[in-house]
């Protein structure tokens, strides 16, 4: 190992061991609610990924601290059905004449009104706004690494988390008992499954609508094993509409995602194939959409009543152009240490590898620590 490397390691090693010597005093933030009689409630809850990381992309070499990303969420409950939510998303501009400053945008900002149950439909809503569009709030509390970076279709810029429009959502049959949402996930639990679709501008919750085009996305869960392996669930994901451009290039995607929740690990595959994407990026020269399609793997292991896990991702993604296409494909493990309830840290390592490059496109080594309260 050379005198480089070595310090890299031994500073990660330092801070690691720092922030566990001060993770008890962050327990006292692990939540502020401020109750008032009756239903109105208010809360304010926090999330933050702070980072440091050392290695090169695309032939550049860096070696940093910085924030990946902040949220801080004031939520207002108004009465039994009816709510309010509104997130700040806080960043580093890191371009521009902006650049270095610490920026704030908002991720979210709806209403939300609860339906009454009918029939499979459990525990229904729809959110007005700056809404969840149907996807990602769901993987993401499927594989809660997202303090590592984003996830598989979001990372390669086919859509994002939030856009404006509504979202209907459901649990399907009921819920899950008790013992399953103590020790596996509490997350979308309905018993058969859950149902989220909705219509939306289609930029996504940083972008202008540049057309008069909608989009409309959808996603159906559905837990066919339930009294066998009740963690199990396979998903379908579709989207149609088109790209948010002047020129409105054709969008669509169609996906099957498979998952198994365990209180021991978390296993998850994805394939997906579509057209273009939800900003009007994925284009050509004669602005017609691309076809892409790829597949994505990921691993979580459970160790010591899952205070520790052991993580792995593979990606793989496809354009298809010519005279040859576009093939990338990541790779990620690490460890990571759950030092207080919602509260990691992460050791790791990506790589990212394209068919048209002899070198990596990234090589990054990361010490990541996600805090919430």
């Amino acid at each position: 190992m050379s005198l480089k490397s070595y310090n890299h390691a031994l500073l990660i090693c330092l801070i690691f061991t720092c922030l566990i010597g001060v993770s008890f005093p962050i327990t006292l933030l692990s939540q502020i609610r401020l109750d008032k009689s009756g239903d109105d409630i208010l809360t304010i809850n926090g999330q933050w990924f702070l980072s440091y990381q050392a290695g090169e992309v695309k032939g550049k070499k860096f070696n940093q601290f910085f924030l990946n990303r902040g949220y801080i969420t004031v939520q207002k409950t108004f009465s039994s059905k009816v709510s309010g939510r509104i997130t700040p998303d806080i960043s580093v501009d890191k371009e521009g004449d902006g650049e270095g400053d610490v920026e704030l945008r908002l991720k979210y900002c709806y209403m939300k009104y609860e339906l009454p149950t009918q029939f499979i439909f459990t525990k229904p809503f729809i959110e007005f706004g700056l809404v969840h569009r149907p996807w990602l709030d769901f993987e993401e509390h499927i594989n809660e690494y997202r303090v590592q970076g984003t996830m598989f279709l979001e990372r390669n810029k086919i859509f994002n988390s939030g856009d404006y429009g509504v979202t209907f959502v459901s649990y399907l049959g009921g819920e899950m008992d008790d013992e399953y949402k103590n020790t596996v996930s509490k997350s979308y639990p309905g018993k058969y499954g859950s149902v989220a679709l909705g219509i939306y501008n289609g930029g996504g919750y940083h972008a202008i609508e540049k057309n008069t085009n909608k989009t409309f996305e959808w996603r159906l869960s559905f837990r066919p094993l339930i009294y066998v392996i009740p963690g199990l669930q396979v998903t379908y994901l579709g989207a149609s509409g088109a790209g948010n451009s002047l020129d409105t290039p054709d969008w669509n995607l169609h996906s099957g995602f498979l998952s198994w929740e365990h209180h021991r690990f978390v296993l998850t595959g994805m394939y997906f194939m579509g057209t273009g994407n939800s900003s009007g990026t994925a284009i050509n020269a004669a602005g017609n959409s691309l076809s892409q399609n790829g597949y994505s793997l990921f691993g979580e292991l459970k160790f010591l009543n899952s205070k520790i896990s052991w993580i792995s991702r593979y990606d793989y993604f496809q354009v298809e152009v010519k005279p040859k296409n576009t093939i990338h494909k990541r790779y990620i493990t690490g460890i990571a240490y759950n030092f207080i309830k919602g509260c990691k840290m992460l050791l790791d390592y990506d790589a990212l590898t394209a068919n048209n490059s002899s070198k990596n496109l990234e090589s990054i080594f990361e010490f990541a620590i996600e805090v919430r309260y």
